[in-house]
C-alpha cells in the first residue's frame, strides 16, 4: 500500500471515510480481497509470498492499513514482513494499544514501515521510523512512504481532493477516482528518498503504471456513524482495469 487518504468524523453519516492504493509488483501473486477462510471475521487481501496484508478489516471492530517507509539509502535485509503487523493485529485478539505499546519495543525488527490501526477506542498510527504514535483526532489526512501527513504533492493533492469531494454528494465510483491520477511532480517538488531519478518521478503519481510496477488496487471503505460498512477494490494490471468487487456488512464502528 503506497497512498491512503482517509476522513475521520468529518462528514455527518459517515465516520470513516478511506481511498487508499496498493502499488506492488504485477509478478507478485496476490488474492483479491476476501473473507480469509480460517479467520472468517477478517476481510482482506493477501500477499502471498508473505501472507499478510495491506489494508483489512475485521468484523469485531478493527481496521489495519500498512505503507512501507521508503529510505533508499539505508537498504534493510532479513528483517520482519511488513505485511505481518497487519495480519497479527485483525486475526488476534489483542486491542490496538496494547498492540502499539509492543510495537514500541518489537518494532525495529520490521521494515520501515507506517501502521495505522483502528478499534472501538479510536485509530491510531505510529511507525518504526522515529514519527511518535499518536490517536488519530477528527480530521482529513495522507499517508504514502514517508510520515503521516508529509507533504508529498501526491498525499496532498489527495487531502484536498478528498476533503473537497465530501462535502458534496459523492459516490464509492468518485471516491476511487481520486487517487487515480498519473499526473507525476513537478522535478522541484520531487521527494528524496534515496532512490533514482527515474523512480522518484514514476512514483510521485498517484496511481503509478510502469511496465513491471504498478498501482494493482484501489480500496474505497465507506463506515456509517451505525458501523454498516461499505467496501470496494478495484483491480489493476499493467493494461488497466482487471476486475472489481463490493462487499457490505455490518460490524462494530472504528473509534
Amino acid at each position: 500500500m503506497c497512498l491512503i487518504t482517509f476522513a475521520y468524523q468529518q462528514h455527518p453519516e459517515y465516520s470513516l471515510i478511506m481511498v487508499a492504493n496498493r502499488d506492488e509488483f504485477y509478478a507478485r501473486p496476490t488474492l483479491d480481497m476476501h473473507f480469509w477462510e480460517n479467520h472468517p471475521n477478517v476481510l482482506a487481501g493477501k500477499d502471498l509470498q508473505q501472507q499478510g496484508t495491506w489494508l483489512g478489516i475485521n468484523k469485531s471492530g478493527k481496521l489495519a492499513a500498512v505503507t512501507n517507509f521508503r529510505d533508499g539509502k539505508n537498504i534493510e535485509n532479513n528483517l520482519k514482513s511488513r505485511g505481518a503487523l497487519t495480519r497479527h493485529f485483525l486475526t488476534e485478539a489483542i486491542p490496538a494499544k496494547t498492540y502499539l505499546q509492543e510495537l514500541a519495543t518489537e518494532g525495529s525488527l520490521y521494515g520501515g514501515f507506517n501502521l495505522l490501526l483502528g478499534d472501538t477506542t479510536g485509530l491510531y498510527y505510529c511507525s518504526n521510523k522515529g514519527a511518535l504514535t499518536k490517536q488519530i483526532t477528527p480530521g482529513v489526512y495522507g499517508l504514502s512512504n514517508a510520515y503521516l501527513d508529509s507533504h508529498w504533492p501526491k498525499v496532498e493533492a489527495a487531502k484536498q481532493g478528498l476533503a473537497r469531494l465530501i462535502k458534496s454528494e459523492f459516490s464509492i465510483q468518485s471516491l476511487a477516482h481520486l487517487l487515480h491520477s498519473e499526473h507525476q511532480a513537478a522535478d522541484e517538488d520531487l521527494p528524496s528518498t534515496g532512490i533514482s531519478y527515474e523512480w522518484e518521478k514514476q512514483l510521485s503519481a498517484s496511481f503509478i503504471n510502469t511496465p513491471s510496477y504498478g498501482t494493482r488496487a484501489t480500496t474505497v471503505l465507506l463506515q456509517k456513524n451505525s458501523g454498516e460498512t461499505q467496501i470496494a477494490e478495484f483491480r489493476f494490471g499493467p493494461s488497466g482495469k482487471v476486475g472489481e468487487e463490493h462487499f457490505a456488512l455490518l460490524m462494530k464502528p472504528i473509534g
